[in-house]
């Protein structure tokens, strides 16, 4: 695609007094979100970390700031993984993000051994197998920083069972071609020693790694043997013993120059689209907080949004005078050609038309599609359902489900209903996924919810011949909100893994553009085939 040929969006948002108070609010979202940051920058306590210290280690961030190359960017992914929770910090046990390592864009994953040993309680599952899908469907090599206690004991039954994926993803992504390089710069226990195990190459720090399938207590326990953690499992045994060590470091430094040497040696991707160059967008990013509302309720240019992200603010944009509450064109994203659907109020059955038509054109030039979500759902009532609102939304639903073209979805508004489906919300598999502070998530708004669940009441009461008790109801009514709105935040969001990160809207941009560049690391393939539309 040319970007030169395409149109210049003119923008018409004017500064205004109502932008002041949005501003305000922008800035309370970014302090709270700069506050979860810094929380999940959390890697244990002073005294382990002075113990990681004295024995020559690197903390989790350390070791991937040395890993990555000179001025490379670094997408962490997750970091707010278990916010709200009570088993860890937020992030858990893991940071996991994408960088450039010996010039492969990689996904880095290290454990923070210095907070309970790096042992993985729920949400650093659930982070590590999100981190291990991302990398097998962008055909990532994975760099893992292994020092882990294993389970975490007092979560073994929540974690015991989807634990053994972590070591079947390694494989399977082996069998694809997609090595894993584990550098064991610790401890590395029961399940953890899988890790290493499971590994096309291992790097192990002398006097430092050690894995086994039981430590010493174990040991002792089981046959009655006394051995320490050198004699039983460390790096020369592994390295001179057992074969498990492939490369023995004198140090983490040394072992970090190792995986960078062993990337060095990998194929580069074959068929990776190269952009030329790239104009950024003719309106500055700071406007973004002028423009989209902090309250996710009020109504917004979806189109202004799209001028301060895309190449030189130009946008191609499909159909503008029918369906006009889903908005579809194409432009540029640091020179990377892609699709845009995203939302401009309810969805219509024409709307939701447009956007299976755009989804099978982007198929068809075999083209990423970024889909932003501003949805309240679709529109309902008695014409709509005889125009075949059902219809034409499940057709968009099929185009979303068995489109092969990447996906990216950012939600910078609400997120309700079926129109969370329809705009390749997380069920439907984006590649990446990320919210904006003030989004919301919920099968619907807390106040429509709670009136719904008020008129059922109602409805039972009158059919039971019984008045309705108006306090209870009012009771009701109110916990119900309180409670729908405390789970629809994108606190709760992130926290639960709905997403890959909560993001400052002023560096959408920035975002997208490491996504594309890694999605873009492959020829996009489409066989532009659906499930049956009722046309």
């Amino acid at each position: 695609m040319g970007g030169s040929l395409l149109p210049v969006y003119r923008s018409r948002w004017r500064p205004g007094p109502p932008d002041i108070e949005n501003v305000k609010r922008w800035t309370t979202l970014l302090a709270e979100l700069g506050q979860h940051y810094e929380a999940a920058l959390f890697q244990g306590r002073e005294k382990h970390i002075q113990k990681a210290r004295a024995q020559g280690k690197f903390l989790a961030r350390e070791r991937i700031a040395y890993l990555l190359d000179e001025g490379s960017p670094f997408l962490e992914l997750l970091p707010l993984a278990g916010l709200g929770g009570t088993t860890s910090s937020p992030g858990g046990t893991t940071v996991g993000g994408i960088g450039l390592v010996s010039g492969h864009w990689t996904l880095i994953i290290s454990n923070v051994g210095t907070e309970k040993g790096g042992a993985v309680d729920l949400p650093t599952l659930q982070k590590s197998l999100r981190l291990s899908e991302i990398a097998l469907e962008n055909r990532l090599p994975v760099v893992n920083f292994v020092e882990s206690a294993g389970a975490d004991l007092p979560e073994q039954a929540r974690v015991f069972i989807q634990g053994g994926a972590i070591f079947r993803e390694i494989t399977r992504r082996s069998r694809e071609g997609l090595p894993t390089i584990s550098i064991v710069m610790g401890s590395s226990t029961a399940g953890g020693a899988y890790v290493p195990g499971m590994s096309d190459y291992t790097i192990f720090v002398r006097r430092q790694a050690y894995a086994f399938l039981g430590g010493p207590p174990l040991v002792k326990m089981a046959t009655g043997e006394v051995v320490d953690e050198e004699t039983l499992g460390g790096a020369d045994v592994h390295a001179t013993r057992s074969g498990l060590a492939d490369f023995l470091a004198e140090n983490e430094l040394e072992a970090i120059h190792l995986a960078r040497q062993i990337l060095s040696r990998l194929p580069r991707p074959t068929g990776a689209f190269l952009p030329l160059s790239a104009h950024p967008p003719r309106y500055p990013p700071e406007e973004i907080l002028h423009i989209v509302p902090a309250d996710p309720r009020q109504p917004f240019d979806i189109r202004e949004l799209i001028a301060r992200i895309v190449d030189d603010s130009r946008f191609l944009e499909f159909k503008p005078l029918w369906g006009s509450t889903l908005v579809a064109g194409w432009a540029e994203l640091y020179g990377y050609p892609i699709g845009i659907l995203a939302n401009h109020g309810v969805l219509f059955p024409d709307s939701a038309s447009k956007g299976a038509q755009f989804i099978e054109l982007c198929n068809r030039q075999r083209i990423p599609i970024l889909f932003l979500q501003n949805i309240t759902g679709f529109i309902v009532g008695r014409q709509y359902e005889a125009d075949g609102i059902i219809r034409q939304g499940a057709k968009l639903i099929n185009a979303v489900s068995n489109s092969d073209v990447p996906h990216l979805t950012v939600i910078v508004g609400a997120s309700y209903g079926a129109g969370h489906y329809a705009m390749a919300g997380r069920a439907y598999r984006p590649r990446f996924l990320f919210v904006y502070p003030n989004s919301r998530i919920a099968v619907m708004g807390a106040e429509q919810l709670a009136g719904v669940m008020e008129q059922i009441q109602r409805q039972a009461a009158e059919k039971a011949g019984m008045p309705l008790d108006e306090a209870q109801a009012a009771a009701l009514r109110t916990h119900l909100i309180q409670e729908i709105e405390k789970t629809s935040t994108a606190w709760y969001s992130t926290g639960q893994l709905w997403d890959d990160g909560v993001i400052d809207p002023r560096q959408t941009r920035e975002v997208l553009g490491l996504c594309l560049a890694v999605v873009y690391q492959q020829p996009i393939q489409s066989e532009n085939r659906y499930g049956v539309f009722r046309h």
